[in-house]
């Protein structure tokens, strides 16, 4: 069974930077639709942004998604950092009929 883990978060100041890593273990990331999502307390999940198996990217402003498949690994670069980026940030994969989580990486921005 496919799983995906998330890496990366942690304290960060507004106006810095973090790179978010979800690597996968079983799925072949590169034939997935790949998807960056958050979740803040008494919010509903959100999606950040966003890479198919054709290579078109959503992204909201401010963060890139990129993949490596060398690597099996996916990135998300979030950069300009605000307080309202403050959430939990999930990786999600959809291969084919198989869709797959990681359980979450909590970023914190604050000073």
């Amino acid at each position: 069974q496919g799983q995906l883990v998330e890496s990366g978060g942690g304290l960060a100041q507004p106006g810095g930077s973090l790179r978010l890593s979800c690597v996968g273990s079983g799925p072949t990331l590169s034939s997935c639709a790949m998807r960056w999502y958050r979740q803040s307390p008494g919010k509903e999940r959100e999606l950040v942004a966003e890479i198919n198996d054709f290579g078109d990217i959503f992204v909201k402003e401010r963060f890139t998604i990129s993949r490596v498949n060398a690597e099996n690994t996916i990135y998300l670069q979030m950069s300009s950092l605000k307080a309202e980026d403050t959430a939990v940030y999930y990786c999600n994969a959809e291969c084919g009929p198989n869709k797959y989580w990681g359980r979450g990486t909590q970023v914190t921005v604050s000073s």
